[in-house]
């Protein structure tokens, strides 16, 4: 029989670059996860890793773990929830940064909604809200589209697309790719777009080599940085 109060979901933020939990992950967020010990995670290896780190008082062993991914189905979260209605307390980890935020743990969040269950969600780094603060671009109208098409004509007219609205709109395009196709993604953008389109690349944020620049193509082409394997975000705008 389910309990009379159900338990909350809290989602959890992660770093997005390594070692960087001291830093970016508030106290308060800290000590309610140390009081979880039922997680839905993304990354199971890398939920115990990050738990650890940020010394949980329970042994890692006896935490109770269930894989919440990009192949997870509808019938699956009802069956993860279930400890959730019986009055436990869970919680939701994305590999990087914010669930829910270009991350699969929007499906189980979606449920507990639609069933009552109380969401709560918890402060930390997002590489997407990051780039956006730190553009100069609009950030009252923006849109996120999250990656692009891998086939290369039909990436291209998406960034033609993309860059039209941004000048027509005057509104903020913003989308990733993994970090091995970062650089391509780049090389992309500078051949297709127009010279005077802005662009904005937050690389690497958080980290101590990390930054966020924003230029004019024509200047990107004059000084192009590597990317390779690196995580990026990108923006484009028309004029400021």
């Amino acid at each position: 029989m389910c309990a009379a109060r159900p338990g909350k979901i809290y989602l959890i933020p992660l770093p997005i670059a390594a070692n960087t939990q001291g830093e970016v992950i508030p106290a308060y967020v800290k000590t309610i996860i140390q009081g979880l010990d039922y997680f839905l995670a993304e990354n199971i290896r890398t939920a115990r890793r990050y738990l650890r780190t940020l010394g949980h008082p329970q042994p890692i062993a006896q935490l109770k773990f269930v894989c919440l991914d990009k192949h997870t189905q509808a019938s699956q979260v009802v069956t993860y929830l279930q400890p959730i209605f019986q009055g436990i307390d869970g919680g939701i980890l994305t590999e990087s940064g914010c669930p829910g935020i270009a991350d699969p743990g929007a499906l189980a969040v979606q449920y507990a909604h639609q069933h009552h269950i109380e969401v709560i969600p918890l402060v930390g780094p997002s590489a997407i809200l990051l780039a956006l603060m730190a553009a100069g671009f609009n950030g009252q109208s923006f849109a996120f589209h999250g990656y692009l098409p891998v086939n290369k004509e039909e990436r291209k007219q998406v960034i033609k697309k993309l860059e039209n609205t941004a000048w027509r709109l005057k509104q903020t395009q913003i989308f990733i790719e993994t970090p091995y196709r970062n650089q391509t993604l780049l090389e992309v953008l500078l051949s297709i777009c127009q010279p005077h389109t802005l662009l904005c690349i937050g690389k690497n944020m958080t980290s101590k080599d990390g930054w966020v620049k924003t230029k004019p193509i024509q200047e990107w082409q004059r000084n192009k940085p590597n990317l390779y394997k690196l995580p990026a975000v990108f923006l484009l705008y028309g004029t400021v």
